[in-house]
């Protein structure tokens, strides 16, 4: 089986998330949309592959809003067009905080900045801890969705929608694929000036996120696995 990660920009690691995909025998390809030259200017012109030789779609995290045509307009619109092919044609789709908010767009919900951010460790309220656990899960967004029609909401807390599942498809707007790695590259690149401005001290949301690190580790493989098996239908129930 094959799955295709989409790094909408140089700074989303697949992480654990696919380390998982790859411990179950996934041949994973990846494809970057915005290369590190065009981080502050991406509205840039992207062609997306074709999906005839994937089993699954993973598009992760961005840090634009999935809201913003004005930013990213040019790719934007077309992956949009692109995953809403890829769900109703059956494909499974993991959506990851960005790419769970282009799920939500694609099939007619709506995305637009939230009341506040939530940025951090943070528990949530799942109706399906066996397939979406309640954290905490670490969080770094500005934007909520609307849960599009024919979707079932999953997991929530008092901020924003957290997940929801239509058809083959899992949306989830927190990163499971987050590690101390990659949270050191989010914070060369600006989050460390987002994370003060927020109120908080980055170096003790560093030092929290290496604690977590085995804890959080093991959520997202039982996300991952729970994923495969009982929304995409790629592997055998236990």
């Amino acid at each position: 089986m094959r799955a295709l990660f989409v790094q909408h920009d140089h700074l989303s690691p697949l992480g654990p998330v696919g380390e998982r995909f790859a411990h179950h025998g996934f041949d994973i390809d990846t494809i970057m949309v915005v290369p590190e030259a065009s981080f502050h200017e991406p509205d840039i012109a992207v062609d997306f592959p074709s999906l005839d030789e994937y089993d699954v779609l993973v598009p992760l995290g961005a840090p634009w809003g999935a809201w913003d045509d004005a930013c990213i307009g040019t790719w934007l619109r077309a992956e949009l067009a692109w995953v809403r092919a890829a769900v109703e044609g059956g494909m499974p789709v993991l959506g990851i905080c960005f790419g769970g908010q282009l799920v939500a767009r694609a099939m007619g919900g709506s995305v637009a900045p939230g009341p506040k951010g939530e940025i951090g460790w943070t528990a949530i309220w799942s109706d399906r801890p066996a397939l979406v656990g309640q954290g905490p899960w670490f969080q770094f967004h500005y934007d909520r969705w609307q849960v599009p029609p024919g979707a079932v909401e999953i997991a929530r807390n008092p901020v924003a929608s957290q997940a929801f599942a239509i058809g083959r498809t899992l949306a989830v707007q927190f990163h499971p694929e987050l590690d101390a790695e990659a949270l050191r590259g989010w914070f060369a690149w600006g989050g460390e000036e987002q994370v003060r401005a927020d109120g908080q001290d980055p170096h003790v949301m560093l030092a929290q996120t290496i604690a977590e690190g085995p804890a959080a580790r093991d959520r997202t493989f039982a996300l991952v696995d729970a994923f495969l098996t009982e929304i995409a239908e790629l592997l055998p129930r236990a």
